[in-house]
């Protein structure tokens, strides 16, 4: 496996752990829909969360959430729409994003950004 591959897997079990030690109760990963992809999708209460998380090894070019592109924000949109309608789901929903910065001499740090981004704007 590449290397980057092999540090985004390791990113989303970490985060998938963080959340579920925060209480939320994790539905899917790495569910798709046409060209996107959705890292996480997990409730929070009674909200859906669609979770996008960001990893790297350094911050050398920005903080790890930063790298979520304008397009990435749509394709989540496209995708959360297509799970809400096909699970029927009618109620609050949001997008958060997992900035793990994993340095190879220093503690992972995971940055959690809840109401990241909100649909269409």
């Amino acid at each position: 496996m590449a290397k980057h591959l092999e540090t985004g897997k390791k990113g989303e079990d970490l985060a998938i752990k963080f959340l579920k030690e925060k209480g939320y109760n994790i539905l899917e990963t790495n569910w798709r829909f046409r060209r996107a992809e959705v890292d996480i999708i997990a409730k929070d209460g009674k909200i859906l969360v669609f979770v996008e998380v960001k990893t790297r090894s350094t911050d050398y070019f920005g903080e790890p959430a930063s790298f979520v592109s304008a397009r990435k924000k749509v394709l989540l949109q496209d995708a959360a729409t297509a799970y809400m309608r096909e699970i029927n789901h009618t109620w609050e929903i949001r997008f958060d994003i997992i900035g793990i910065l994993m340095p190879k001499t220093k503690k992972v740090e995971i940055n959690h950004f809840e109401d990241a981004f909100f649909p269409g704007l």
